[in-house]
């Protein structure tokens, strides 16, 4: 600034401004700049100045950065793809590219910095040209459940679509099993060229000893014509596709979750598969919806011929509640009605090694249980042991057939009654908590970040946690936002400050509407598809629709709840 100052004042005095810029060692338009500066501001205008852009012309808008960080919020696993969709799917043009949503979220700390991993060359990526042409099959853990076991999700893609044919939960992952989800999906959707699975059990026997046989899963195909393909041993990758398809599973619907029955855990993926069916964009086939690409073979095809020969299914294999088709028995002496086995109680004396036997089953009860006795509560599913006064002293899984429990019950069991464990309250009442919302539009909850909305930053609210919704109500006991709450009905009540709900939710300022469910469980509103579940099929329910949500309600009881996808009109 000095210099500048002096250089100023000689040229001021007199001296050529070229003689002036030699001295100083700049250029001669330089001296122009200063002098233009001093007659503006005076000394203070020769101080140093920033060298930053003023204006970046195709910096992305401060609303669009916005509205990504608000959609990473709500949706912590999307990435930058997913949000650029979603983006555009809200009427934002012209879109961001996706390096810039990327940028966007390492600004504003929503995503952390890794390394780039090298893209790996050696694998051959491959896909048929036509849907039902391959199905991939496989089975998936992680369905917790209330009783302290975990069930199975038996799972089939298509490989062209991506569409997710079988998604059934059971809770043994029994050859049976999962012939009876093979089946249903058959009955369903028809019958696709080629299946390709491991070498599970299940699907192949191949590897049994001591020598090779045909399993049922391989039978039904032969019968149908489907050719069964089986990876090479410890090769994932080649049934990557419904591999990845379990990632998102245990990621989106499976983790963190306790269900009370098997059933409320197949509702949970049926509404799963139905968003990843016809509402989620499929990064695997140029973001289209792999409902867009799925359909089974109808009579304008060349395969009518083959679609024209009835299914052959084992009896017993498809429940009488499934959609009718010509199925053929194959066999109807050798299959019998898969059910709920009959439970039997026996009485037994624990062991001086404390290892008791039941049906070629061990139980580990340890030597300081010597000449106790018990009573065994036992099933195909679970196995239960109790003290002669009823206490429970341990449960495990259940390895019997039906042939073991009716050897149990001719060498002097009993007919038992229902399980020992307690029963599973079907509704958690609505609670209350007090948040104060930060200056980003969140809360928390039970360690999850929760967006209300920027307009509540720095007010204090109440959360009104009911079932599946969640309310957001201000200080003045307006209705502000409902979204879907983002814990179990287990949990909410294990909050630390929650408190009972004293009142009902104030009812929110936004046009209610009626839908008839369809035959598949779903509605349309707006131009919105939501799935409800095929137990309302046929029912009439009420929609209430606000800014956010989109809220299905059945007698006045919240069944489902989906984002909007555009303000209502």
């Amino acid at each position: 600034m000095e210099q500048r100052f002096h250089a100023v004042m000689e040229c001021l005095g007199g001296t050529p401004k070229t003689e002036v810029a030699a001295r100083y060692g700049v250029s001669r338009q330089t001296v122009h700049s200063w002098l233009a500066r001093y007659e503006a501001g005076g000394v203070r205008a020769l101080e140093d100045r920033s060298h930053r852009v003023q204006h970046c012309p195709h910096r992305v808008d401060a609303s669009v950065e916005a509205l990504v960080c608000e959609l990473r919020r709500d949706h912590p696993r999307w990435g930058p793809r997913r949000l650029r969709f979603e983006v555009g799917r809200r009427g934002v043009s012209p879109l961001p590219a996706r390096a810039t949503v990327y940028r966007i979220l390492r600004r504003n700390n929503l995503v952390a910095g890794i390394p780039r991993k090298r893209r790996r060359e050696d694998y051959q990526r491959w896909e048929r040209p036509q849907p039902m042409e391959l199905w991939q099959m496989d089975i998936v853990g992680g369905v917790l459940l209330a009783d302290g076991s975990e069930a199975k999700v038996v799972t089939g893609l298509d490989d062209h679509s991506r569409y997710c044919v079988i998604a059934t939960v059971v809770p043994r992952a029994t050859g049976r099993a999962v012939c009876a989800a093979f089946a249903a999906a058959l009955v369903r959707f028809g019958v696709p060229g080629e299946v390709l699975t491991d070498n599970g059990k299940q699907f192949t026997g191949r590897f049994t000893k001591p020598r090779p046989g045909e399993v049922l899963f391989e039978r039904i195909c032969r019968e149908n014509g489907i050719v069964a393909r089986n990876t090479k041993p410890r090769s994932p990758t080649t049934t990557g596709k419904v591999e990845r398809f379990h990632q998102s599973l245990r990621g989106e619907c499976l983790t963190g979750r306790i269900f009370p029955s098997v059933e409320a855990a197949q509702a949970a993926v049926d509404a799963f598969v139905a968003e990843y069916n016809y509402q989620r964009p499929h990064q695997g086939i140029d973001d289209a919806f792999p409902a867009d690409r799925f359909h089974r073979p109808g009579p304008d095809r060349d395969t009518t011929d083959a679609i024209a020969l009835p299914l052959r299914i084992p009896s017993g294999l498809v429940p009488p509640s499934s959609p009718p088709a010509p199925v053929e028995s194959a066999d109807q002496a050798s299959t019998t009605v898969v059910g709920r086995s009959q439970p039997v109680q026996v009485d037994r004396v624990v062991p001086a090694s404390g290892n008791l036997m039941i049906a070629q089953q061990q139980i580990w009860l340890g030597p300081a249980r010597a000449g106790l006795p018990i009573t065994v509560w036992a099933d195909t599913d679970r196995l239960h042991v109790l003290t002669r006064d009823g206490a429970r002293v341990k449960s495990c899984s259940s390895r019997l057939s039906q042939r073991d429990l009716a050897r149990l019950l001719a060498d002097g069991g009993r007919p038992a009654g229902p399980s020992p464990l307690p029963a599973v309250a079907p509704h958690a009442p609505a609670v209350e908590v007090d948040r104060i919302v930060n200056a980003c539009g969140g809360i928390s909850i039970s360690g999850r970040q929760i967006s209300v909305g920027m307009p509540l930053a720095g007010q204090r609210v109440r959360l009104r946690l009911d079932g599946i919704l969640l309310h957001v109500i201000d200080e003045h006991n307006q209705l502000r936002r409902t979204l879907r709450c983002p814990l179990p009905p287990s949990a909410c009540a294990r909050i630390r400050d929650a408190r009972p709900a004293s009142t009902v939710p104030p009812p929110a300022a936004a046009p209610d509407v009626e839908r008839v469910v369809s035959v598949n469980g779903s509605i349309q509103v707006g131009g919105q598809k939501i799935q409800v579940g095929k137990v309302y099929a046929r029912k009439l329910v009420s929609v209430v629709l606000d800014e956010h949500t989109v809220t299905v309600y059945d007698n006045d009881t919240p069944i489902q709840a989906a984002p909007a996808a555009a303000p209502p009109t």
